[in-house]
């Protein structure tokens, strides 16, 4: 039985050489999201034509965004798509986040505030749950570990400040950030800043929501 990744030999030979062409010769802002994802699951899955695969996956997950932070079971859903496709897709997003955390790391937090909000951008904005994470920095404000607490629901995701506590006395950390997403908004950032303020104690603590 076939691979689900494979299919008959197509004709789209030449289409592919035509985005090649304009990737190399415009770079990457000459071609439409669909012909990204298309060319990437191109490398992935060489003998089928990926263009219709890729229209298929924005529209499930609304754009490039929601796709590349979408879990691997998910995207596994969509026909066409299996774990050599779906391993091409996840390896440019974490290979994006790599690039942006590594970022973030070499100068202090708070006087690179942009290159924070992009790094957290990008594996966050677009889930369809709440991520909780916290990112733990020393005296100048660099960072020391940003921990993924964990993933809850669609409006909500729960806090341990004990755990916090503890993974800031193992680490020594000066300050702490909260961060947390609003797949759907609302309005508990305020809470969520006050009540784990008050639990760490002298402890310097920001969030962002």
């Amino acid at each position: 039985m076939a691979n689900k990744e494979e299919s008959a030999p197509h004709d789209g030979v030449g289409h592919r050489a035509r985005l090649r062409r304009k990737l190399a010769e415009s770079g990457g802002d000459a071609l439409h999201d669909h012909e990204l994802i298309e060319y990437l699951l191109a490398l992935a899955i060489p003998r089928r034509d990926t263009k219709p695969l890729a229209k298929a996956l924005l529209r499930e997950f609304g754009g490039i965004g929601g796709l590349m932070t979408a879990d691997w079971q998910s995207i596994a859903r969509v026909p066409g798509m299996g774990d050599t496709s779906i391993a091409a897709i996840k390896i440019v997003h974490a290979t994006l986040i790599r690039m942006l955390r590594n970022g973030v790391a070499e100068k202090p937090v708070l006087a690179s505030w942009q290159a924070l909000l992009d790094y957290l951008r990008a594996d966050m904005a677009f889930l369809s749950v709440e991520r909780v994470r916290v990112l733990h920095l020393n005296a100048r404000n660099q960072l020391l570990r940003d921990d993924h607490m964990g993933d809850g629901s669609v409006d909500q995701a729960a806090i341990y400040t004990r755990e916090i506590i503890k993974r800031a006395m193992e680490l020594g950390s000066a300050s702490l950030i909260l961060v947390h997403n609003h797949p759907t908004r609302s309005n508990r950032s305020r809470w969520i800043t006050h009540k784990h303020a008050e639990s760490l104690g002298n402890s310097r603590i920001f969030s962002l929501a």
